[in-house]
């Protein structure tokens, strides 16, 4: 393992290590991101920036020459179309530094994985309650 590899604790240590100008473009995602997904809280995971709703919403990353967003499969798959103009993987799509930021595209992502997360925490949640208690009668 790299002994020099930097640990992030906080998304603003993250941001803090990128130019100015990139600091503004990861700024401004983590705004329409914490805009879409209002309930979201914000951590650290696998050293990048990431937001939590009943189980992990979307990572983000800066690059030399891109921001790595990463919605998981489903949120990819869902706006195959949309996305079409952007490098990417099952799980990722790379937004262009040298490109204007698709921010509306970002925060309808967001919202899908919203909607996915409560759906799947509702649909665990009443599981639970009708095959994990013992009702009274």
């Amino acid at each position: 393992m790299d002994g020099n590899k930097t640990i992030y604790e906080t998304i603003d240590a993250y941001i803090s290590q990128f130019s100015p100008e990139v600091q503004v473009i990861l700024e401004a995602v983590r705004k329409v991101i914490r805009d879409s997904a209002p309930g979201a809280s914000e951590k650290i995971s696998y050293q990048m920036p990431t937001f939590v709703l009943h189980g992990n919403l979307v990572h983000f990353a800066a690059y030399k020459h891109h921001i790595g967003f990463y919605p998981t499969p489903s949120g990819i798959s869902a706006f195959e179309q949309e996305l079409s103009a952007f490098k990417g993987a099952k799980g990722s799509v790379q937004f262009p530094l040298d490109q204007p930021m698709p921010y509306e595209l970002i925060s309808k992502i967001v919202q899908y994985r919203v909607a996915e997360n409560l759906e799947k925490a509702e649909a665990k949640l009443k599981k639970k309650q009708d095959g994990g208690g013992k009702t009274t009668a």
